[in-house]
């Protein structure tokens, strides 16, 4: 992860043990999970997806939607929620997002959505934790 300080500041070694593997792998070191296999792509229950590292609120529940993608998609984040970097990896340039409160990989946003937003956070299942 890179040095920024978050307000939320833990080492590697206490990430990994408070994670588990897979989790660590998608959160802490910017990995993804394979499409179509989280826990949360097709769930549309009333309440907020957190980070599933820190338990900060990310997105509401109404501003999920089926993008067809493959993993969770929701059109805007909780405002301050979500920190925006540009990710120049794998030879495209895309913006990561980030959990402003701990530093956790979260995904990437595309400016594709179809709703009046215009925006797809598209997030990996394994970041985000959800609560009613």
């Amino acid at each position: 992860m890179e040095n920024k300080k978050y307000p939320i500041q833990k080492t590697e070694a206490e990430w990994r043990a408070e994670l588990g593997d897979e989790r660590y792998r998608i959160l802490r070191e910017k990995g993804t999970e394979r499409p179509h296999t989280g826990e949360y792509n097709l769930h549309f229950e009333d309440g907020a997806y957190v980070c599933g590292a820190c338990h900060t609120p990310l997105f509401k529940s109404d501003s999920k939607f089926e993008s067809g993608c493959g993993w969770p998609s929701f059109d805007e984040a909780i405002d301050g929620a979500v920190e925006y970097v540009k990710d120049h990896t794998f030879g495209m340039v895309r913006t990561e997002i980030l959990c402003s409160n701990c530093g956790s990989h979260l995904g990437h946003v595309f400016n594709d959505g179809p709703t009046k937003t215009g925006q797809r956070f598209c997030v990996n299942s394994l970041s985000v934790d959800f609560e009613n």
